[in-house]
């Protein structure tokens, strides 16, 4: 069984929407619900993530629309990505750089 229950249940949810007996913004919370979680890096998985994908501090601070600094500052611990820089390095770290092109 390759699905999880939620993914079954997201399905299910779908489905009452196409038949008529939930709401749209019903389904669009429930949507969000179902989102994976953003998972947080550490320094040493950080720098991981980057030479896994052939990067330099320059190239991966372009693709992730922020400075060289601030690379340099999650790579010594110095400062950790939030927000929308946390999203996207966590699409890169599963799906690696060319998911942003």
């Amino acid at each position: 069984m390759d699905k999880s229950i939620l993914d079954m249940v997201h399905e299910t949810a779908q489905d009452l929407h196409a038949a008529g007996v939930m709401k749209e913004t019903t389904l669009r919370e429930f949507d969000a619900l179902c989102l994976p979680p953003v998972k947080e890096y550490t320094a040493i998985q950080i720098k991981r993530i980057r030479t896994k994908n052939h990067a330099s501090q320059g190239v991966f601070a372009a693709y992730l629309n922020t400075s060289v600094s601030t690379i340099q500052k999650w790579e010594q611990g110095q400062k950790k990505p939030n927000g929308p820089s946390l999203k996207l390095l966590n699409l890169v770290a599963e799906k690696g750089l060319e998911i942003l092109t």
